[in-house]
């Protein structure tokens, strides 16, 4: 009788366990916890180590460090300083980012949040992205061109090496076919008729006949020829999406009312309008309430160099010239934010091309040029 009663107590409490988590999983569906809000279930209310691991993250959010897209940067996380990596940087509206993170084998949680700057003093980020939970890979597309801050973090007591990517890609197909970005020769903004209006898009020379393509999926919402424009189309992205802008056309191909997809020829490239004193290029342009700058929706960023894997990294070193800048970023043209003496030591957070990120013994964080220092 007594073994029957510890079988059914030992099988309910596997249900219950069972339940619980299903319980779990349902209940998430409906709240959509943080990833870092699922982490926090497997420690209790005061613990220390997490305490300490969460406020570490607090002060990663005031590191001033700049980067640029792309981004390439190596290291090993060091579990004795609760690492945590952020960096401002400026990113575009009408372009595809991609913040991923690699580690080794034993593939650690690393949480990455993304943060946009705000003009409010007492709360200056707000959050606007954070990848899923235990996934190393964020995609994101601005609504609105600023700075934001992107930080990762690992789990507790993790040690493995790292390489943070950070990349982005245009969201729009280049609208001039065999062309790139190269072949623009005026741009946003550049002045007009004396100073009296702006160019409000880019100019792409091509060959007269060069074919103009769709650069998004959508339906041809008007052709014609008028204007400053000439021999024009107008392409829109789907029923509320961006109008799309090809003007300065030899000829039109593209009928009012046609679906396109990516790709499709609008038209050949020329100079009718008020280009007729030009060579043959097109006129692109984005609207949106307005014009917009179209670079960022189809310039293509250069390529991150394929990753060491040879380099060797040590946890300290000393400065071995007579004075080292530190720089808010991995360049010799970014802002000063402080410097070092001779054997003054840093530790190493990572590395960058040519550069080190460090922190100092006073615990500000920096980028210093490898040519600098000597390991320890």
């Amino acid at each position: 009788m007594k073994n029957h009663l510890l079988k059914f107590i030992g099988v309910a409490l596997v249900l219950l366990c069972f339940s619980c988590g299903k319980l779990t999983k349902v209940t998430d569906v409906i709240t959509q916890p943080t990833a870092r809000e699922v982490y926090a279930r497997n420690f209790d209310a005061d613990s220390v180590p997490y305490r300490l691991w969460t406020n570490a993250f607090q002060n990663a959010l005031n590191d001033s460090l700049q980067i640029v897209s792309p981004y390439q940067e190596t290291g090993i996380f060091n579990p004795e300083i609760q690492p945590v990596y952020g960096y401002d940087l400026d990113l575009e509206r009408g372009r595809r980012y991609t913040f991923s993170i690699q580690t080794d084998t034993l593939q650690p949680k690393i949480f990455i949040d993304l943060y946009e700057k705000t003009s409010d003093s007492i709360r200056p980020y707000k959050l606007v992205q954070q990848a899923d939970y235990e996934a190393s890979i964020l995609d994101f597309s601005p609504k609105n061109s600023g700075t934001y801050k992107v930080l990762f973090q690992p789990e507790l007591n993790t040690s493995s090496s790292f390489a943070i990517r950070i990349q982005s890609k245009p969201s729009y197909y280049f609208p001039v076919s065999g062309a790139s970005a190269k072949s623009i020769q005026s741009f946003w903004g550049a002045v007009r008729d004396g100073g009296k209006r702006s160019h409000e898009g880019i100019d792409i020379f091509a060959k007269r006949g060069t074919p103009v393509v769709a650069s998004v999926d959508g339906y041809i919402s008007r052709t014609g020829n008028r204007g400053l424009g000439g021999k024009q189309v107008w392409l829109r992205e789907g029923l509320f999406g961006n109008s799309l802008y090809y003007a300065h056309l030899d000829s039109i191909i593209a009928t009012s009312g046609q679906r396109v997809k990516v790709g499709d020829t609008l038209g050949l490239v020329g100079n009718t309008g008020n280009a007729r004193t030009t060579p043959p290029h097109l006129h692109f342009g984005v609207y949106s309430r307005g014009a917009i700058n179209p670079l960022p929706f189809v310039k293509e960023e250069p390529e991150l160099p394929a990753l060491n894997a040879s380099t060797e990294f040590y946890k300290t070193y000393a400065i071995k010239t007579s004075q080292a800048n530190l720089r808010s970023s991995a360049s010799a043209k970014s802002q000063k934010i402080g410097a070092l003496s001779r054997k003054d030591t840093v530790r190493l957070l990572g590395k960058s091309a040519d550069w080190l990120h460090i922190e100092t013994s006073t615990a500000q964080r920096a980028f210093v040029h490898q040519s600098l220092v000597k390991a320890l």
